[in-house]
């Protein structure tokens, strides 16, 4: 007998198929970004290395739910975020290795990812620097009539950022359809958000521009799917924006040059401890095993999947060549 579907905490039916997809999407983020750490220790990637590790349940549980011409735009620790549009994770791989296949043709490396053919309009390498293009990208949705949303995700360091409250202010005013999503993962690189904003109730800040506002849990990605599906809608019918405080946690340092030692300065093992006791993934597959939707032998082949498909992307990033000399002229504007 097939069993019901599971019912979230707005009573929205969440599909045995939907359920896995997720837990999918969320295993691909974690071992793809396990492997680029490896790769950057062969000298296989350039440049710098921000991983995602723990805070997957912010894409996953929504950017799956949005249309094809809807548009996402984020930081820098963008891995996760490209493969949650569907960019293919050998494009994305590729990307990091600076080839020429790569989604940004080797040109933009871990920092600098885009792939405008599935709405994902790349990471940015400025601390709020998505945050005014994201207002640009809503504006030109509501100036063509249009019922699209822009997502934009920013961290909790980049709020005091003035370019983020010129934003907000201007969204609000002008009824622009942005979704402000702040990963709120505590710190902004080694620096705990009391230590640099003395009013670190973010919600407050967002609805003094008069936009509403509201926090979640960003370790469940169920809660975020729900309650993020009739924020999105209200967002296309009455074209306005919207603020929420995704509270989460990266498990690892901010980059590959921060190491376990130098996060000791920071931050305590009992502390990043208790946050992997809720993790994201085991959260969700604890909830699927807890229905039946998921056994240890199903659980194996999804992992086996997954494995394949961040094994292709490495042998495909690793087989395509460098960009050729001539192509440092193009898509260059001036």
């Amino acid at each position: 007998m097939t069993k019901p579907a599971v019912e979230t905490n707005q009573k929205e039916l969440v599909s045995k198929e939907e359920m896995l997809s997720l837990y999918r999407l969320m295993l691909l983020i974690r071992r793809f970004e396990e492997s680029t750490y490896r790769k950057y220790r062969e000298g296989k990637i350039g440049g710098y290395l921000h991983r995602y590790d723990g805070q997957e349940a912010l894409v996953a549980g929504i950017i799956p739910q949005l249309r094809k011409d809807d548009y996402i735009l984020c930081t820098y620790r963008d891995h996760a975020h490209a493969l949650a549009c569907g960019t293919d994770p050998r494009h994305v791989m590729a990307e990091l290795m600076g080839r020429a296949t790569g989604c940004a043709y080797g040109k933009g490396g871990s920092m600098h990812l885009i792939d405008p053919d599935n709405g994902f309009y790349g990471g940015d390498g400025i601390v709020g620097g998505p945050v005014p293009i994201a207002l640009g990208v809503g504006y030109a949705i509501k100036y063509r009539g249009g019922d699209q949303v822009c997502v934009c995700y920013f961290g909790d360091g980049a709020f005091n950022q003035g370019g983020v409250h010129e934003s907000l202010n201007m969204s609000a005013l002008y009824g622009i359809p942005v979704l402000f999503i702040l990963e709120n993962n505590k710190y902004a690189m080694g620096t705990r958000v009391e230590r640099s904003t003395h009013q670190s109730d973010f919600l407050l800040k967002a609805r003094a521009y008069g936009i509403e506002a509201e926090r979640m849990d960003g370790m469940d990605v169920l809660e975020i799917r729900s309650r993020t599906q009739s924020i999105i809608s209200n967002m296309r019918r009455e074209s306005k924006p919207y603020f929420i405080e995704m509270n989460a946690y990266r498990f690892l340092g901010h980059g590959v040059a921060d190491n376990p030692q130098q996060q000791k300065f920071y931050r305590s093992e009992s502390e990043i401890e208790e946050w992997k006791n809720r993790d994201p993934i085991h959260l969700l597959g604890r909830k699927l095993e807890k229905m039946g939707w998921l056994d240890d032998s199903e659980k194996e082949q999804i992992e086996e999947s997954v494995k394949l498909d961040v094994e292709e992307a490495i042998s495909y990033a690793e087989r395509s060549p460098e960009p050729a000399i001539e192509a440092l002229y193009e898509h260059v504007y001036g």
